[in-house]
């Protein structure tokens, strides 16, 4: 196991976060999940590391010093969850240095006012969502690739690296039941998803899954969605050439693929869907001890029934091959990114 203990007066800030993010990757508890590295990184890169990078570690562990990578993320706009986060992963490099009886060599407990962290308050932060009628007008969408992606995305309420990592062999029942056992990071498919309950069974109604058997065209291996070299498509592809274009023609704020998400987890819930089955189909945890007691998320039959009894809350296209008529503001987004 790789030690964080890093005593020399010399090393920099930036040599002991590479040590952490290592560490971090190894450790028993909570490990970083490999596929989550590139992204850390890159925010070290951007907006931590400019900042205090070069300085001897000692020194990152003062106020004046770790200001001034939160003013640059606030100058650049971040969210303040995301400064918030930022700041944490950097805080956690300083006190990971440790001497040899494994105590804190720069032991700091940050005061949020005095680095001018902001605030995070829930009511205010951006999660922009879809309404049934919109969501109607990206099930018509010109192309039969994005228009399915689409209605499963709305109808499973699947993460979007879910679905673009989804294969055929993971439908069952008769493309009734979506097995997510994997997702697609970059160009690759990983089996670490986002938390262990992210493993789970999606059960779709049936007229989404005969839409799905009709997209598939007899295909019965590879991914669900490929691009044309049968790897993985790019989630900001679809998020810019789709997505966004359709949203300002409609005059509404932007988002990206996690509308789909909200939407299915909003209509599950205006239909009072039981919460055990809530959390099971989005893959999220348990909450309290009669959540785990509770047995009703393996009664499949009951699943599908609720599946089928609720359906998906717009309109779905007769066909996925056959060509659909679609509004102005459909026509429009899509001649946007031709």
């Amino acid at each position: 196991m790789i030690s964080v203990v890093k005593q020399q007066v010399g090393v920099t800030f930036k040599e002991q976060s590479k040590i952490w993010l290592e560490q971090s990757q190894t450790r028993k508890r909570k490990p970083i999940r490999a596929t989550t590295v590139p992204t850390i990184q890159a925010a070290f890169d951007k907006w931590i590391l400019p900042e205090v990078g070069p300085l001897p570690l000692y020194e990152t562990a003062k106020y004046p010093t770790m200001k001034a990578p939160v003013t640059r993320m606030n100058a650049g706009r971040l969210s303040a969850q995301t400064v918030n986060s930022y700041f944490r992963m950097a805080a956690a490099v300083i006190a990971s240095a440790e001497d040899a009886d494994g105590n804190p060599l720069y032991p700091q407990k940050w005061d949020a006012n005095k680095l001018d962290l902001p605030l995070v308050e829930t009511s205010k932060q951006r999660r922009p969502s879809i309404t049934s009628e919109t969501m109607t007008e990206f099930a018509r969408v010109k192309s039969p690739k994005y228009r399915m992606l689409m209605i499963l995305a709305a109808s499973a309420g699947c993460r979007i690296g879910e679905l673009l990592g989804l294969e055929i062999k993971d439908l069952l029942d008769d493309f009734t039941t979506v097995r997510i056992i994997q997702q697609a990071k970059g160009k690759q498919l990983t089996t670490e998803l986002k938390t262990a309950n992210s493993v789970r069974f999606v059960d779709i109604s049936p007229e989404v899954a005969a839409l799905l058997k009709e997209f598939l065209a007899g295909r019965t291996t590879g991914l669900v969605f490929p691009n044309r070299v049968r790897r993985p498509l790019n989630p900001s592809n679809i998020r810019n050439r789709v997505i966004h274009p359709l949203l300002r023609m409609k005059g509404l704020p932007t988002g990206g693929n996690h509308i789909f998400r909200r939407f299915r987890m909003t209509w599950l819930r205006e239909n009072s869907v039981s919460p055990d089955i809530e959390r099971f189909w989005l893959g999220h945890a348990n909450r309290t001890v009669g959540d785990d007691y509770s047995m009703l998320k393996k009664n499949v039959k009951f699943r599908k029934q609720i599946a089928d009894k609720i359906g998906v809350g717009f309109e779905l296209p007769n066909s996925i091959w056959a060509s659909v008529v679609p509004n102005m503001a459909v026509g429009l987004a899509e001649q946007a990114v031709a």
